[in-house]
């Protein structure tokens, strides 16, 4: 080969091989992690705080946390299920013991909100049924703290003092009467205490369809209601679909009911992916589709309000999806949603309840392998 030949076959060669280069596709750019928070103008943001609560005493542990409230004195209740602490935690228990840890922490457990453990209590007692499966909690102006269970044979809810002295029950273990009875439960979620009328509102539940009032003190039935403010069906019901008609009934569960300044209605209809509203006679107002094409087990797990005087902000947990939206509550528009499933702080596995306090702090309480609560202080 000559050098002119040479010579030209490498320019040849260079520009086959900068054709090659240019034709290269551009790397994608690495997308922002999942749940990055999303910002809005006017709208509450918050930041976690890893540390909080402080430790819990001796070897104790959490086990699933159920339900999460904040009481009128500013403190934070909890709920957890000892059972379900899993073998390598709880080695201490055995005999002779095969680990320093751990025990199960006491079912019911109040700390102020600086993360201190103030009072614990829960089981077991003479004059009323312990839940199998404890589900929710809820303090009412007086300091009483009630308690359910969601388990097959839980259909009841018990009311407690502060300090765990047993107070009242409603509704029995091992019996139910379907969504339209008027004396018993069916494995009930939530319940909320409208404190200038006495009634007592129960999200009923995993097994019944409906809401259901009674009279606070008594425990005596005053009305219930389905989706749409008609009577609730046993009946079964296609699985939800994001594109097909929107069901006439609650889905299984009616996981959370909540009561605003204006004395609006707010019920999470899980499984359905949206929150119906209603006045508190049972009639309908409106609804917000939330995260509609999420399937698994829904989108609308619990929800608060904001603390301002007009409540203008829903703060949703999230648990299929592992994030927590707000909306604007006038209008059900998605505001801003931040969150991922994660084990790190500010991230969530099935997180199931929230709470917030007279700050405006968040506060929430996961299931499944989460197995903690977190609180979020309010930055903006």
């Amino acid at each position: 080969m000559t050098l002119t030949t040479w010579t030209l076959a490498a320019a040849g060669a260079l520009v086959l091989c900068g054709t090659a280069l240019a034709q290269q596709p551009t790397p994608a750019p690495t997308p922002a992690p999942m749940g990055t928070p999303a910002a809005a103008p006017g709208v509450p943001t918050f930041r976690a705080e890893p540390l909080w609560p402080k430790p819990l005493p001796g070897n104790w542990i959490l086990g699933q946390v159920a339900g999460i409230a904040v009481s009128p004195d500013n403190h934070v209740w909890i709920v957890h299920r000892p059972l379900t602490l899993l073998d390598d935690e709880k080695g201490a228990t055995k005999s002779p013991p095969e680990t320093k840890c751990c025990t199960a922490a006491p079912a019911v457990m109040e700390f102020d909100t600086d993360g201190n453990l103030l009072r614990h209590w829960g089981g077991a007692g003479a004059g009323f049924e312990w839940p199998k499966n404890e589900h929710g909690i809820m303090v009412d102006r007086d300091g009483n703290v009630w308690v359910g269970g969601n388990d097959d044979i839980d259909h009841h809810l018990l009311k407690f003092t502060p300090d765990g002295k047993f107070l009242q029950q409603v509704g029995r273990q091992g019996s139910t009467g379907g969504s339209n009875s008027t004396t018993q439960l069916g494995r009930p979620a939530h319940m909320q205490i409208d404190e200038a009328a006495g009634e007592l509102y129960v999200a009923d539940g995993y097994k019944n369809r409906r809401i259901i009032v009674f009279d606070a003190k008594t425990g005596a039935y005053k009305r219930h209601w389905g989706a749409y403010g008609k009577p609730p069906s046993d009946d079964k019901m296609p699985p939800y679909s994001p594109t097909g008609p929107l069901s006439e009934q609650f889905s299984n569960p009616v996981h959370c009911v909540r009561l605003a300044n204006d004395g609006l209605v707010y019920v999470c209809d899980r499984a359905n992916d949206r929150i119906q509203v209603f006045r508190k006679d049972g009639t309908f107002v409106k609804e917000f589709r939330v995260e509609p094409q999420t399937l698994q087990n829904g989108s609308v797990w619990d929800l608060v309000l904001s603390t301002d005087p007009q409540q203008k902000f829903i703060f949703i947990a999230d648990g299929a999806n592992g994030q927590i939206h707000t909306l604007d509550r006038d209008t059900g528009t998605l505001l801003t949603q931040w969150g991922r499933h994660g084990r790190q702080p500010g991230q969530f596995k099935w997180v199931h309840n929230i709470a917030i306090d007279q700050a405006g702090n968040l506060y929430t309480a996961e299931v499944g392998f989460g197995r903690r609560v977190q609180k979020f202080r309010r930055t903006e």
